[in-house]
């Protein structure tokens, strides 16, 4: 889901290459990325390689994992029963809002 809300392509499991190392996991590609960025579910680690943003924009990593949490956030709250709603603030942020009943 947050590669969809990215306007992503959906990813795929392999083995990428990095600057100077392999790593298998969820190969994701970011717009005009060097190399795709790999989430190893696994473990929970996210290995990519930007060079300090002169391979790929910062923003563009960010976005994906504000995405990722989101969506995560409100699929936990949805399995509990809990109802939720989201809003985009002026600055960008997503405020979540987790409705647990009376």
């Amino acid at each position: 889901m947050a590669c969809r809300r990215n306007e992503l392509a959906d990813p795929v499991h392999g083995t990428a290459k990095l600057f100077s190392s392999k790593v298998t996991g969820f190969l994701i590609r970011l717009p005009d990325w060097r190399y795709d960025v790999v989430c190893q579910t696994d473990s929970g680690n996210v290995a990519y390689d930007n060079y300090q943003g002169h391979w790929g924009d910062q923003s563009h990593l960010d976005k994906l994992l504000q995405s990722y949490a989101t969506e995560k956030c409100k699929l936990e709250a949805r399995r509990q029963g809990y109802s939720v709603t989201e809003q985009t603030l002026g600055d960008g942020a997503i405020k979540l809002s987790v409705s647990v009943g009376e």
